[in-house]
């Protein structure tokens, strides 16, 4: 299905009538929207799996709808309190993915002004509680592409700068690079109206608030993450993809990156990244095809860390042993000397 995770079909979709899948996360990785890279993190996707259920049974608790049904083990669906080993299988509903049409150079999404119901939702919300190192914000504050008044600020902005508010940003979830794109954008396309829009933006709100709750329980900052959603088969928004991962999740501990940022830091330096950038400012779609050098594996030590922390992340948010980890702040400490 996708670069780190794959998809089982139970039972497929129907126009109106949502379907039965399965997610598989793997311990695959990607950055820089290039896909599979060359090597594995051990445990990942385990690790992931449980801390996506774990936000999603939240979630449930309080009322959120969903597209979480358990997880998988022995042949069965179960939730976090009765399984007695890791999973790496989702049990999810399953919504149709319409994916607009390419013509020339710019997306066609005529089709979501006759689709109502049963899809996902093209598009990816992010929250912004802070600007730290490296993200994509100060890019675009440079290209005036975003205004420091658009993030509530008076003057521009520094590198780990926490905001008073969060800020809210959307951008396209199907496109081969995704797109960051006005509120206003987002409703025309995905043919929604002003209540839908707000609805994503409290339901983001709402989730960025319990992600940084329980992340600052184990000592965790919560700098940014994205939410992805989709309609029911009632045209009800519903969270789906998954969560509160460090996958999803920008989190940090006293500055150090808890978080996938921690590979992007290792691949900015290689030639690869660079051939990466240049190729995307040539062509936004079919850009890979310009880039003829290889992502290099992580160096070992970097890739067990990694993992340590996946691992550890998940023991300590869930308040259970699933897995052999030191503990993530003794981690992090270590982490320093290697990048």
């Amino acid at each position: 299905m996708g670069s780190v995770k794959d998809l089982i079909i139970l039972q497929k979709p129907e126009n109106e009538k949502p379907g039965r899948g399965r997610f598989i996360f793997s311990d695959r990785y990607s950055v820089f929207d290039w896909g599979e890279m060359p090597d594995h993190i051990e445990d990942k996707g385990k690790a992931i799996c449980i801390a996506t259920a774990y936000f999603f049974e939240k979630l449930e608790e309080k009322g959120i709808k969903t597209h979480y049904l358990g997880l998988l083990e022995n042949g069965k669906v179960k939730k976090l309190n009765e399984l007695e080993n890791p999973s790496d299988t989702m049990e999810i509903k399953l919504l149709r993915v319409l994916k607009p049409e390419v013509k020339g150079e710019n997306y066609d999404y005529s089709l979501y002004e006759k689709e109502k119901v049963n899809f996902l939702i093209p598009l990816e919300v992010i929250y912004r509680n802070s600007l730290p190192p490296g993200s994509s914000v100060f890019k675009r504050l440079k290209s005036g592409k975003l205004s420091p008044i658009d993030l509530g600020l008076k003057e521009m902005p520094k590198p780990g700068q926490v905001l008073n508010n969060p800020f809210l940003d959307v951008s396209t979830k199907l496109e081969e690079i995704d797109r960051y794109i006005s509120w206003d954008e987002a409703k025309k396309i995905c043919n929604l109206s002003d209540k839908e829009i707000e609805e994503l933006k409290e339901k983001t709100l709402f989730i960025n608030d319990l992600i940084t709750q329980e992340t600052k329980r184990i000592g965790l900052f919560n700098e940014d993450g994205k939410i992805e959603f989709g309609f029911d088969e009632k045209r009800d928004i519903i969270i789906v993809d998954a969560l509160g991962t460090l996958d999803e999740c920008r989190l940090s501990f006293k500055g150090i990156p808890v978080s996938k940022e921690i590979a992007r830091i290792f691949y900015r330096e290689t030639e690869w990244f660079k051939e990466v950038q240049q190729a995307k400012n040539k062509d936004k779609i079919r850009w890979k095809e310009y880039v003829s050098k290889k992502p290099p594996p992580l160096p070992e030590k970097l890739r067990e860390t990694i993992s340590m922390i996946y691992k550890a992340y998940t023991n300590e948010l869930t308040k259970r042993e699933w897995f052999n980890a030191t503990p993530l702040k003794e981690t992090l400490e270590k982490l320093k000397s290697i990048i």
